[in-house]
């Protein structure tokens, strides 16, 4: 199996327009797949971790609408709470 170096010769003699046989260029065309490939892996992690950065935030996100939402609850059922006082106190009052 040839060595990297010896593609990054093929290479540059191949960009130089030298002629290669058509093992060399089978041998530089394979080596391009393999450095495609690996270049798509890289690129693909790297995706991958912009993915979870952005899904950390839409979920840190999604903790402060839900830690204000829960709070906005809290403050109607202590409102609630108040009326009903007020409501049982105003019946009494009608009672008697």
């Amino acid at each position: 199996m040839p060595t990297s170096a010896q593609n990054q010769k093929l290479h540059d003699r191949a960009t130089r327009g030298e002629l290669l046989t058509s093992e060399e260029q089978a041998q530089l065309q394979a080596w391009y797949d393999e450095q495609d490939q690996a270049e798509f892996q890289q690129l693909k992690l790297a995706a991958s971790i912009t993915d979870s950065s952005a899904l950390n935030d839409q979920i840190h996100i999604a903790l402060e609408q839900l830690t204000a939402t829960t709070t906005q609850i809290q403050k109607l059922a202590s409102g609630n709470d108040v009326l009903r006082r007020e409501n049982l106190n105003l019946r009494r009052q009608l009672s008697e």
